[in-house]
């Protein structure tokens, strides 16, 4: 796990990739930390969920509601607030092998079934502390990418970045950085961060 880290830190490093001040927090009353607490939210939170990332996955036995369903169904759920994405899975029991693909289904934030007992696993919003060491490298990159015009006003140095954390047009925001994170979650590889930043070496 990245111990340590947080959205001030990872939004600093970006910043520095661009040859840009670090900022002390979300609203020092600086250009760069106003623009970063406007855009590091919803790109962390959407960088999150367009991978299936390990360390995003829990499994939690729903707490049934004392309200009855509008419905077919005899039973209602709350899901967690901290969900992300969609339910991974639903279960009738702890045990990992035994999803059931029909018998449930979700409206807003309740889940509505006839199963008296409900597991579900989903995908959470990861705090920074618990975020994997090759996920927050990442996420600097595409920070940096998002950051490069608002902060540059240079397109290059924005190419350059989303180059660098997604890769080409042809790559559908699969390649770069991004592959290798992704690889390293499902085959538990050794990290490989790129360390050349010859184009930010000077801020124009």
């Amino acid at each position: 796990m990245a111990a340590g880290d947080t959205g001030i830190s990872i939004c600093s490093d970006a910043l520095i990739m661009l040859g840009a001040k670090a900022i002390s927090s979300f609203n020092d009353g600086t250009d760069e930390s106003n623009t970063c607490d406007r855009l590091y939210p919803d790109i962390r939170d959407a960088l999150l969920t367009q991978h299936v990332w390990s360390f995003t996955l829990k499994k939690v036995k729903l707490a049934r509601l004392i309200t009855t369903p509008n419905s077919a169904w005899k039973y209602e759920y709350q899901l967690p607030g901290d969900r992300l994405s969609n339910v991974r899975a639903v279960r009738n029991s702890a045990n990992p092998h035994s999803p059931i693909q029909k018998d449930w289904e979700i409206q807003g934030d309740k889940l509505m079934t006839d199963l008296e007992t409900v597991y579900i696993d989903y995908q959470y919003s990861t705090p920074e502390y618990a975020m994997t060491q090759y996920f927050v490298q990442l996420l600097k990159y595409m920070m940096a990418w998002h950051l490069a015009m608002p902060i540059t006003e240079q397109t290059d140095r924005a190419q350059y970045w989303q180059g660098v954390a997604v890769g080409g047009p042809s790559e559908n925001g699969r390649g770069g950085y991004f592959r290798t994170a992704s690889n390293i979650d499902s085959q538990g590889q050794a990290m490989q961060v790129i360390e050349d930043y010859s184009l930010i070496a000077v801020r124009n």
